[in-house]
């Protein structure tokens, strides 16, 4: 459906006369997509306690969504973590390093859930080598909880504009265990203008922008049956569908009304950012792979159990030629030489979000 500039313009700032309008179909009360959010109602209500821990580890953050993780149960204590070779990002994360601290994040969530059942989990990673099992896990008695792993269930990765207030010092000093923390002024501004500039890069180099595009789940049916990628959802986004302001033809053309929305959206969430957290490693192996993606964990829990929001913004962190003079540029701001960025995200106060759609952990598990 295409729509001329003075309906575009009509829908968009009216957006409470098209709510009212399908609302009266009781469309709005309708769009939750409830079956992809089982798996957080679900966690820590199994009999096995590595089957509780991993429906806890299932619900940590990872790139897309994509949920890169396969399990298999090894008698009654063990089970080997896999890395599921069909769910990669190939032309934004050509090496799988944010697709490896994804499963980092999955590793740390896990121990932090067995910890809290009063289990501890010896960890050997690639054991088989780096092209083999992600890590193999034993479970005993013997653990503690983490005060961490009580954020678990509130944690989320806020993609919206965050509050016009200061992250106060004393909870940024806090942060600084986990994190290299910047807040000053001219800090702050200058990995604005990176953030926004990197996204430009992905959204208009097309094979990157497809890549997102192909992720992307439209609607609470499109949800609920693939509930990986990039979730599309609520009734104001569904409002859009329905007169096709919002399309994933329109997602992928620049020109188009929704991508221009698009556009300025993100723009504004971006330069919303009171304060920015980046973690870096000496070397970039799997495990300092690993390693960033457990501290990553650690630190969302942190700052979830602070009140505050984190949201990962790393594109400039991406490795393929059209981000290159980006990556550069995060470089000479965030590391020292040599140094690896892993990961960059904004820290903020943010709006309460919906919990993100998950597989049911009987999905992620080989044979059963």
């Amino acid at each position: 459906m295409t729509l001329s500039r003075r309906k575009a313009i009509a829908l968009i700032g009216g957006g409470s006369v098209l709510a009212a309008t399908v609302a009266t179909a009781g469309f709005l009360t309708t769009r939750t997509p409830g079956d992809a959010r089982r798996p957080w109602a679900l966690a820590g209500s199994y009999n096995d306690p590595r089957l509780n821990a991993l429906s806890f580890a299932l619900l940590a953050p990872n790139p897309h969504n994509l949920q890169p993780w396969m399990v298999g149960l090894e008698g009654a204590d063990a089970l080997t973590l896999y890395r599921d070779a069909g769910r990669r990002l190939p032309e934004t994360d050509p090496f799988d390093r944010q697709i490896t601290i994804g499963l980092g994040c999955f590793l740390e969530q896990m121990v932090q859930a067995a910890g809290a059942a009063g289990l501890a989990v010896d960890l050997t990673l690639f054991p088989e080598g780096e092209e083999g099992p992600v890590a193999h896990a034993v479970f005993r008695e013997g653990g503690s909880a983490d005060p961490l792993a009580a954020h678990i269930l509130d944690r989320r990765s806020c993609k919206e504009p965050f509050e016009d207030r200061a992250v106060p010092g004393m909870l940024a000093s806090q942060l600084e265990l986990l994190a290299d923390i910047y807040t000053d002024a001219p800090t702050v501004a200058a990995l604005k203008d990176l953030t926004w500039a990197a996204w430009e890069v992905e959204a208009l180099t097309p094979r990157t922008m497809q890549e997102s595009v192909d992720l992307m789940r439209f609607g609470k049916a499109e949800i609920n049956a693939n509930p990986d990628g990039i979730s599309l959802g609520g009734p104001f986004l569904e409002s859009l569908m329905v007169v096709g302001l919002l399309s994933r033809e329109a997602q992928a053309d620049p020109a188009s009304t929704g991508f221009r929305q698009g556009v300025e959206m993100y723009r504004k969430m971006l330069s919303a950012t009171p304060a920015y957290a980046a973690l870096t490693s000496a070397t970039n192996t799997r495990d300092d792979q690993i390693a960033a993606g457990r501290r990553w964990l650690r630190l969302n829990l942190a700052a979830t159990g602070m009140g505050l929001s984190l949201h990962p913004v790393s594109q400039s962190l991406q490795e393929y030629p059209e981000m290159a003079p980006l990556y550069a540029q995060a470089h000479a701001l965030l590391a020292r030489p040599g140094h690896t960025v892993q990961m960059l995200g904004r820290l903020g106060y943010g709006p309460a979000i919906p919990r993100s759609p998950r597989w049911p952990l009987e999905a992620k598990l080989i044979d059963a």
